[in-house]
């Protein structure tokens, strides 16, 4: 084999790993920009949205139906509006309710979604009414240790 057939492979085989590498930190960094599925856009606003980031996804019985668009402050109400791209495939009722959730015990946040039984979808602007927000870990254990700091023993009978 010549010196020049040799550089061509490795050259050939080079550009197929970067091109590779490429591909993977895309999925891996959930980039969307070769998906062309067809979306349409609801709000949920939100006490505490705790952790959520942009592009968290949005998920309904498991199945990851959406992405987190974006994350706004209302100031006149002062609460998080969250921006929720979901699948026109997967339309959702209007009493559809979006609960911040966390995978694992320490794991990402993401919207899950909790389909109610109205007859009316979601459409396109319109805004979830019931959400429930993050729970935050921080603030449970210092409810549990102030509760716990907060209790005095009984007197000890004689």
């Amino acid at each position: 084999m010549s010196r020049a057939t040799l550089d061509l492979w490795v050259g050939f085989f080079v550009a197929l790993g970067c091109a590779a590498l490429i591909f993977l930190a895309m999925k891996v960094g959930n980039f969307s920009g070769l998906n062309s599925v067809p979306t349409y856009v609801v709000e949920a606003p939100f006490d505490n949205i705790g952790g959520l980031k942009v592009r968290a996804p949005v998920k309904s019985a498991g199945v990851v139906v959406g992405r987190v668009a974006g994350i706004r402050f209302d100031a006149q109400r002062y609460r998080a509006v969250v921006r929720l791209e979901l699948e026109r495939q997967y339309p959702f009722p209007r009493d559809t309710i979006a609960t911040i959730l966390t995978s694992g015990l320490l794991g990402e946040q993401y919207v899950g979604l909790e389909a109610g039984g109205d007859v009316e979808m979601l459409s396109n602007g319109e805004t979830v009414a019931m959400t429930q927000s993050a729970v935050v870990l921080e603030k449970l254990i210092s409810q549990f240790m102030f509760n716990r700091a907060a209790e005095t023993p009984a007197p000890a009978s004689k």
